[in-house]
């Protein structure tokens, strides 16, 4: 892992160079998660450099003391400008919450960027009511309620279950109701248009979190638009179906000449 600092603190990240042609393509996490969901989206290094990033209180980045909502969605936006600009990527990908923040890092950053991809996330990222009190007052039940079907992952392979659920723990109550309280109060719906990139709205065919209707009013209201699924997923497309979401990656950055 690597680091960078800036506004008093420090983010991690790690980099794959397989000798890939091209700016970076920076990864960025949804809520409760960290670079190593990402573990298979270094199968792409063979094509371009990829960094995935811990945001701020997650992994081995130092924590930030932001309230929930829109100040701890701009500091996880400096987190992620910071490693673009020590690694040169050019390309983020976010997913769910990490979509927010590459929204966050397109409207309000001046960061020179290729692309987008928003991979299960959305324009407006409600949380059910429900689900915010569990955050609070039953963490085991809100850990049980995501593991649940088509929701976090489409599988019941014990394998990532395990591996998803150790993420969740691992990130704690405190980060993980933060997280989910931030994407709740997200809405940039009317600014999509402001959006000016090549940007692939990539989901699970099965994700029940941010479902494929999501996907598709991005493709529809972002200027370049665009949007795929990934076939046999839910919200973790990328670590349920590394190939195939790799490839709809790859594909979309190829069409669009990134």
């Amino acid at each position: 892992m690597e680091t960078v600092g800036h506004h008093g603190r420090r983010t991690t990240f790690e980099l794959t160079d397989r000798g890939g042609d091209g700016a970076p393509l920076l990864f960025v996490h949804g809520s409760g998660s960290t670079h190593a969901v990402w573990s298979g989206q270094g199968r792409l290094a063979d094509r371009r450099p990829v960094v995935a990033l811990d945001l701020s209180g997650h992994g081995g980045s130092d924590d930030v003391s932001t309230a929930a909502g829109p100040e701890t969605l701009d500091a996880y936006a400096d987190d992620v400008v910071a490693v673009a600009r020590e690694t040169g990527a050019r390309v983020v990908c976010g997913n769910s919450l990490g979509g927010a923040v590459a929204l966050q890092v397109a409207l309000e950053r001046d960061l020179d960027l290729d692309a987008l991809v928003l991979a299960g996330t959305g324009a407006k990222l409600g949380v059910l009511p429900d689900l915010l009190g569990w955050l609070g007052s039953d963490f085991d039940h809100a850990v049980s309620f995501l593991l649940g079907p088509n929701r976090l992952l489409a599988t019941d392979d014990p394998r990532y279950l395990q591996v998803t659920e150790s993420a969740l723990r691992d990130v704690g109550q405190r980060v993980l109701e933060r997280d989910f309280r931030t994407s709740n109060a997200f809405d940039v719906r009317e600014r999509l248009g402001e959006v000016d990139l090549p940007a692939l709205a990539l989901t699970g065919e099965r994700d029940e979190l941010t479902p494929p209707s999501y996907h598709e009013y991005l493709a529809d209201h972002l200027p370049q638009g665009r949007w795929r699924l990934v076939e046999g997923a839910a919200h973790l497309s990328m670590l349920e179906q590394p190939a195939a979401f790799n490839e709809a990656v790859a594909g979309f950055l190829a069409d669009v000449g990134v």
